[in-house]
């Protein structure tokens, strides 16, 4: 899937609902769905190991022979590698397992000062964060209220202990958006145009490296990307068919209406809680860019464009791999359509609502004449941005009333989406 193509993603979907019979809508049951559902759950997480591993051959490039070329180029394969994991959200919420392991790959908003240096006049860490200024890659001891630890071998392990060091969610030191910070560095542009801009000779040893501690960094980055694929091949795992007694086997030796209220729950709680509460609307009130999602790439619009083409996957059966095949199966949808076609094809145009109103975001952000990233259209006094973002919180709150009305409409009472604590 490029990542260049979102409106053309977008009228492919469309299309596709418009001219193409479903084809498993006669005889489908619950059961089937929950099973197509595992299946999409294990070529996402496929997906999103496949593309760590480009990231990490490219980061494997550019410690060889650093050059703006090959940082530019990991850069662009740390991006690609979010498409697939952007979409791989939706089956946090109802899954704990999934959403306990998440936190290694995917924590956020994190104080970088943690991990490596920034710049003291525009750094805010949060209040109290014991860890804030640790700076790992400068140093080979850390002092935890007296107590001394040893960080002279950065191995994947050790800085895994790390995240949320003395207890602040805050000290993130390994996953995505810790790599995303040692490929870009800090943003420090605050609301103007730019992401960060991290020298690659901050990866050079010997006499041009930038900044002191290049060997470190270069251990470090090493390190998290290695963990990265570890972490995502125990997930893959998890789901994968034909294993023995992992997540997907406890999945489906559930009954089927267990299984649909896992898969709206997560549908309806990424939207509302996590999308329109999380990643928008906290954002946005707070005009603050350390509270985008992805903060030091400004890729945020694209993170938020998969999280709601994740949802859509889940309610029609669909997956779009990477490598341009497209998984098919038995759906939500169907199974609607059999009880209520009106509010099938209602909740359908809810997803797609929702997923224009995303799609405008990326316009704006890749538009060639003035563009304007997330962290502009936050900006306070950005009038058009605050309508822009608030026409998405308000589109996926509607979708995920109508996920609830499918809920109730498939036999599932009280379906309570997370709400992490917004009111909408």
């Amino acid at each position: 899937m490029l990542i260049s193509s979102k409106r053309f993603i977008l009228k492919a979907l469309a299309m596709a609902a418009a001219l193409s019979p479903n084809l498993y809508a006669e005889g489908e049951t619950e059961k089937q769905v929950v099973a197509h559902y595992a299946d999409i759950a294990h070529a996402t997480f496929e997906d999103a190991l496949q593309t760590a591993k480009k990231l990490d051959k490219s980061i494997a490039n550019l410690l060889a022979s650093p050059s703006e070329k090959t940082l530019a180029q990991a850069k662009t394969a740390w991006k690609a590698a979010r498409v697939p994991y952007q979409q791989s959200e939706v089956f946090r919420f109802g899954n704990a397992i999934v959403d306990d392991w998440e936190g290694q790959l995917n924590a956020w908003p994190l104080d970088e000062g943690l991990i490596d240096y920034v710049d003291d006049a525009s750094y805010e860490a949060e209040l109290g964060n014991v860890g804030s200024n640790a700076n790992i890659i400068a140093n080979t001891e850390l002092d935890l209220g007296g107590n001394r630890l040893d960080i002279k071998s950065l191995s994947p392990e050790l800085l895994a202990s790390l995240n949320e060091l003395g207890g602040s969610e805050a000290n993130v030191a390994t996953g995505y958006h810790a790599i995303e910070f040692l490929l870009w560095g800090q943003d420090l542009n605050g609301h103007n145009p730019g992401a960060g801009q991290r020298p690659y000779t901050d990866y050079v040893v010997g006499e041009q490296c930038s900044n002191g501690n290049c060997e470190r960094r270069r251990e470090y980055l090493s390190a998290i990307s290695k963990l990265l694929m570890d972490d995502l091949s125990y997930m893959v795992a998890q789901w994968a068919p034909a294993k023995d007694e992992n997540y997907r086997q406890k999945l489906l030796a559930l009954s089927s209406k267990q299984g649909l209220t896992r898969m709206l729950f997560g549908m309806g709680s990424l939207a509302l809680g996590e999308l329109a509460g999380e990643r928008l609307k906290v954002s946005l009130e707070a005009n603050s860019a350390e509270d985008e999602h992805d903060c030091f790439s400004d890729n945020t619009h694209y993170s938020h464009f998969y999280n709601g083409l994740g949802i859509r996957n889940i309610y029609v059966g669909e997956y779009r791999r990477v490598d341009g095949e497209l998984l098919r199966g038995p759906s939500i949808q169907s199974l609607l359509e059999n009880k209520d076609k009106k509010l099938a094809a209602k909740v359908l145009q809810s997803l797609d609502n929702s997923q224009s109103k995303l799609q405008a975001l990326v316009d704006s952000a890749e538009r060639k004449e003035n563009p304007e990233a997330f962290d502009q259209l936050i900006a306070e006094g950005n009038e058009k941005g605050a309508q822009m973002i608030n026409a998405s919180i308000n589109a996926l709150v509607e979708e995920t009333r109508n996920i609830e009305l499918a809920a109730k409409a498939l036999g599932i009472d009280n379906l309570n989406p997370d709400t992490a604590d917004h009111e909408f």
